[in-house]
């Protein structure tokens, strides 16, 4: 299949995940601003392409406006699209990346999709994590359990992307840290963004200011666990 026989597929999947995730979530417009942010779009990008004003976008993101029907949100997505087209495909391309195989890629990471939303904050406590920085009152829809050494040593540039599984609204554990920053800048120079950041081998206190900033400035709640890797695992394997 041609390079733009693949794009051409793989927007069609995006369009149905984005839309999927959109229309079922609890809070559309914070769901559609995290689409548009990982898409790199900014408000008036948006809304230019769309022809209305960038308060109705602002408005539908706050929850100020009801909550946008399917046609609203099909209409958004193909623009998301589009202007991502317009770009090279750069998100479109990340995500192609994520779906195909990598020879290497399980023993790196494991992936586990939940089929209904849970809470950030019971799935901490579970863990035992504390909180570096963020809100955990979010739900999140996975997670994905990352050997962090790996990872740096193995991981190729176009499988990251592919640790996000079905929906980047998930909870990324990077296991065997030891500072964290290089995680949260695999984060940063994604275009993909998790929806939680979990640092485990750490304690909270001891957590790279660098990283802590980064986490603040994506807007991602970042927490820490010193729990063993293996007990980490038994944990999340018993819910």
């Amino acid at each position: 299949m041609s390079a733009g026989g693949d794009i051409s597929d793989i927007r069609g999947l995006l369009a149905e995940k984005m839309a999927g995730e959109i229309t079922l979530s609890q809070n559309p417009g914070e769901t559609l601003k995290k689409w548009r942010r990982n898409f790199g779009i900014t408000q008036t990008e948006l809304s230019n392409h769309l022809r209305i004003s960038p308060s109705v976008i602002s408005d539908y993101e706050s929850g100020r406006r009801r909550s946008p029907g399917i046609l609203i949100v099909s209409k958004i997505i193909d623009a998301l699209l589009t202007i991502d087209e317009f770009r090279g495909s750069t998100t479109a391309r990340a995500y192609s990346a994520m779906l195909s195989d990598g020879g290497s890629f399980g023993r790196i990471c494991c992936i586990c999709e939940y089929s209904e939303p849970i809470s950030l904050s019971k799935f901490v406590d579970r863990i035992d994590a504390c909180v570096v920085c963020g809100d955990v009152d979010v739900n999140i829809y996975g997670y994905t359990i990352i050997d962090s050494l790996k990872a740096i040593l193995e991981l190729l540039p176009d499988q990251f992307h592919k640790i996000y599984g079905r929906s980047t609204a998930r909870a990324l554990i990077f296991t065997g840290v030891s500072t964290g920053r290089s995680p949260m800048v695999a984060v940063r120079v994604s275009h993909l963004k998790p929806g939680a950041v979990i640092l485990q081998g750490i304690d909270s206190s001891e957590v790279d200011g660098v990283a802590r900033r980064i986490a603040e400035l994506e807007r991602i709640p970042l927490l820490a666990t010193t729990i063993s890797a293996e007990d980490l695992v038994t944990i999340l394997n018993h819910r």
